[in-house]
């Protein structure tokens, strides 16, 4: 697949252009989006990665279109749990809903920058180094033992204030002089003559360096789908473009998704097998099979992996979102028997 370097400039102007839109359509005038607005726009957004997607399958060809559209659930998937990491950052901070808005998409532009950051690194390592899917595989592996881990209970947020600053944070808390209150949505006051940073500078800080982290998890396992840099870029920006609106579109389901880290990590540890199988299919290594090609090991069909990532994702939230309806019951079932216990008389 040859992409043709005005292509990358127009996408990358489109996404660009769309980032600024977004900023002063909605983001501009501080306000709390309604479930109708948060919908439309989501719909908009993933109509937008739909219509390029069939673009893309069109004009290169369907393999590379259920590349695109397989690596684009993939990171879609992954940035519904970021959303969910979002959520406990600004429960924490205290954002105003209000303010919530601007937050979401300085993360989201840091996202792209750092993600783009990652894609032409990783896309000359790919090219230099076959081996470095070893790498990729095992790191997504791991990655995925550690997520299958994590538990995101329905009460984590409510004990959002009680977790510990980063290091980002804690470094600006030193560095910088801070106020705790918020002046609108500025970033720095001015009190007394002396500036200072407000919480929505932090904030902006904690979700930024956590970008980092979701960009190394993300990146390995969209090039365990295709090694096409475009596609990787384009259902990278896609994903992303459109997770503001969907952040308050999802609200209180994201605490709903119990199983959701399970189901991300049976993904990207089945993506990190498939990256270690096709690095033993192209073994160049010396010292592993001496240095000849595993012929046994098979390559998994980019469809087969479209379909084990939906339905990984259809069984992870059907799956919590029954658990979480039955755990109501159950504390409504124990209040009542509380409410209804006889209390014994004194004699």
């Amino acid at each position: 697949m040859s992409v043709d370097l005005w292509v990358w400039l127009v996408t990358g102007a489109a996404v660009l252009g769309l980032v600024i839109f977004d900023f002063y359509a909605h983001v501009r005038t501080p306000h709390a989006p309604t479930f109708k607005e948060s919908a439309i726009w989501s719909a908009v957004y993933i109509g937008l990665a739909v219509v390029f997607g069939v673009g893309l399958g069109a004009v290169w060809g369907w393999g590379h279109g259920t590349e695109y559209f397989t690596g684009y659930v993939t990171e879609k998937a992954l940035s519904v749990d970021n959303l969910f990491i979002f959520l406990i950052i600004m429960t924490k901070f205290a954002v105003p809903r209000e303010y919530q808005q601007k937050v979401l998409l300085v993360g989201v532009a840091i996202a792209l920058v750092l993600r783009t950051v990652f894609i032409l690194v990783g896309a000359a390592a790919i090219e230099q180094w076959s081996w470095v899917f070893y790498i990729f595989g095992a790191y997504l592996v791991y990655t995925g033992i550690n997520l299958a881990r994590e538990k995101h209970e329905p009460g984590e947020v409510d004990h959002a204030s009680e977790r510990k600053d980063g290091l980002t944070v804690r470094l600006l808390k030193r560095v910088l002089p801070t106020v705790d209150e918020y002046h609108g949505d500025r970033l720095t006051t001015r009190i007394d003559g002396k500036r200072f940073i407000t919480p929505m500078l932090l904030v902006m800080a904690a979700i930024g360096s956590t970008d980092v982290i979701f960009a190394l998890d993300s990146i390995p396992a969209i090039y365990g789908i295709t090694q096409e840099p475009y596609i990787v870029f384009t259902a990278n920006a896609f994903a992303l473009l459109g997770l503001r609106q969907l952040y308050f579109l999802l609200g209180g389901l994201l605490e709903r998704l119990v199983y959701l880290s399970q189901g991300l990590a049976f993904i990207l540890g089945f993506i990190g097998v498939k990256l270690v199988l096709h690095a033993m299919h192209t073994n160049e290594l010396s010292f592993i099979n001496g240095g000849e090609h595993f012929e046994w090991a098979p390559e998994i069909p980019t469809v087969v992996s479209l379909l084990v990532i939906l339905g990984t994702l259809t069984v992870a939230t059907i799956a919590s979102l029954i658990k979480t309806r039955r755990d109501g019951r159950d504390a409504e079932v124990a209040t009542v028997s509380e409410d209804t216990t006889p209390v014994a008389k004194e004699s």
